[in-house]
């Protein structure tokens, strides 16, 4: 779910900031004074933070890169905030390339008030001046931090600073198709681990001769092996070297790598390329009994007509479960102008427990804040509360600088060639490791 920038175009956009930008006042800004430590008026105040002359609404812009039905999802959430207050009118507008434009509009004067932003990319944009932090109006209006679930905080913060309030929250469950259990006598109450997991993919496997037909798990996404090798007791990156080292190359590892082998080669559950035929997802097509998916996809399945159910994450070898936690925040952008609507509109959605929940009932995504994820319209649901429940041992990606090239540029490219049978697991893991090695090395400089 994540959109990768060019080392290339990111010096480049950093050189135009380190030249252009005159770093935001808004870290020492006062909600109550519109000044910062110095006396200056701020750039809200500047922009107005009551109704203009006119006596209309003060205008705040959101920039995400959420398209499609979402869009409609979220207008619908922007239209309960508008008609809540008299003060601000907010709008949304859907960003292709989102964080790049964002640099970009900063550089320009143009930036939105308030953009919907992809967690992950905090460690990214907030040394390049691209985020004011919000620590300061975090403190004027008391806003508890330990609300949202601590990951998603951590995600917001770098260098000890603030840069945004958590939304929502999701991880990857295993997906169940209901019917296909019930042929197979498989009761979903037991895929507690990796053993039993493998034992229900077999049961739900069919060939016609070597063709097969109907996978029992798929096995499409190396890219979940960050996830898998937490499972397997080990771990992708190593904080305590200087500066920090892969930790993938391990018998953790080679246990994850060895499993796929097991369930692709030996136990034939699944072909690589076989979701192709079905636009990429057979779990959709009722071809694929169990799968790895989020809260994005559950519409999705609902409209295909899939009776379907979920199991929270399978314990490893050594009986720990782990889940990887991604989500969205709402962040302000350096050189907003109309900050203090911004600030506004993110404590409504955020800090307000029932506004969350009820975007969570038109879009299926679950809130961040912990008092609305506790509420009865997810606990009283089968589907949602195994989602709500797996939160509570999430862990979300090393924030180390480089992270994100060292599993896109270096380690998923060797694991496509390990389960394609180009090179051994060993083989992968090594060159994995000399690659990401030398990208996180080059990212500490």
């Amino acid at each position: 779910m994540k959109k990768m920038v060019t080392t290339m175009y990111k010096k480049m956009i950093a050189m135009a900031l380190v030249m252009l930008i005159v770093v935001s006042a808004f870290a020492g800004c006062s909600k109550d004074t519109g000044k910062t430590e110095d006396g200056t008026k701020t750039g809200s105040e500047n922009a107005g933070s009551t109704e203009d002359q006119s006596g209309a609404p003060t205008e705040v812009t959101m920039w995400g890169s959420w398209g499609g039905d979402q869009v409609g999802q979220l207008e619908s959430q922007l239209k309960t905030y508008n008609e809540s207050q008299t003060k601000y009118h907010i709008t949304y507008a859907v960003q292709d390339s989102m964080e790049e434009k964002l640099l970009t509009a900063i550089v320009s004067n143009e930036a939105p008030d308030v953009v919907l932003w992809d967690r992950f990319n905090t460690g990214v944009y907030a040394p390049k001046g691209a985020l004011a932090p919000l620590d300061e109006l975090v403190k004027a209006d008391s806003i508890d931090l330990t609300k949202f679930y601590e990951p998603a905080v951590d995600e917001l913060t770098y260098d000890g600073k603030l840069y945004g309030i958590p939304l929502t929250v999701d991880s990857r469950v295993l997906f169940y198709n209901k019917a296909m259990f019930a042929e197979a006598g498989i009761d979903p109450a037991t895929i507690t681990d990796w053993e039993s997991l493998r034992q229900a993919a077999i049961k739900l496997t069919k060939r016609d001769g070597d063709k097969l037909v109907q996978a029992g798990f798929s096995l499409k996404d190396v890219g979940l092996f960050n996830n898998w090798i937490q499972q397997a007791g080990g771990k992708m990156i190593d904080n305590s070297a200087s500066p920090a080292v892969t930790a993938f190359n391990t018998q953790a590892g080679l246990d994850v790598l060895a499993y796929w082998n097991q369930l692709l080669n030996e136990d034939k559950v699944y072909d690589l390329g076989f979701e192709d035929a079905f636009g990429g997802d057979g779990f959709k097509a009722g071809k694929v009994a169990i799968t790895f998916n989020g809260p994005w996809t559950l519409q999705s399945y609902k409209d295909a007509g899939i009776d379907f159910g979920v199991i929270g994450q399978p314990a490893g070898p050594s009986g720990a479960k782990s889940a990887m936690m991604g989500g969205f925040g709402l962040i302000v952008p350096n050189k907003a102008k109309n900050q203090e609507g911004a600030w506004d509109f993110i404590k409504w959605w955020t800090t307000q427990p029932a506004n969350g929940v009820e975007f969570a009932k038109i879009s299926g995504n679950l809130p961040a804040n912990k008092d609305a994820a506790s509420d009865p319209y997810f606990m009283n649901d089968e589907i949602l509360k195994v989602f709500s429940e797996t939160m509570l041992y999430a862990s979300i990606r090393s924030k180390v600088p480089g992270y994100s090239d060292v599993e896109g540029l270096a380690l998923i490219p060797q694991l496509q060639k390990y389960v394609a049978g180009e090179i051994s697991a060993q083989d992968a893991l090594s060159a994995a490791q000399s690659q990401g090695d030398q990208i996180l090395a080059d990212a500490a400089k």
